[in-house]
């Protein structure tokens, strides 16, 4: 398709290649000598929900331990585990759906020191 970026076409069926039909596989393979993403090309492994949830969660008990408040810039990031998250953003949007968090998860943030909006 015009205007398309060919490489990034390319990167996509090479980390789906086993998503391909077999006829695919061979066309890339033969006629742009093509082959399926391997190692430091793969994308790291999702993490399931409540996983997310509990790095960023200690993501925001980090930066309240060392700053003594909940007031995090949207911007500002945080490093658990390797990977970087951002607090800021994860809390305010905590705040907006605490109607609808578990009553467990709006525990932890209540007991991490979390102010949550005054209902309209």
């Amino acid at each position: 398709m015009q205007g398309e970026d060919l490489g990034l076409w390319l990167r996509s069926q090479r980390l789906s290649w086993e998503r391909l039909s077999w006829a695919q596989r061979w066309l890339l393979e033969h006629t742009l000598g093509a082959a399926p993403a391997t190692g430091a090309e793969l994308p790291p492994p999702r993490v399931a929900h409540a996983a997310a949830w509990a790095a960023h969660l200690e993501a925001a008990r980090r930066f309240h331990e060392r700053e003594r408040h909940l007031r995090v810039p949207r911007t500002h990031v945080e490093r658990v585990g390797g990977r970087e998250f951002k607090p800021g953003s994860w809390i305010a949007d905590q705040r907006s759906r605490a109607a609808s968090l578990a009553p467990e998860r709006v525990e932890a943030l209540t007991a991490l020191g979390m102010r949550w909006l005054a209902s309209a």
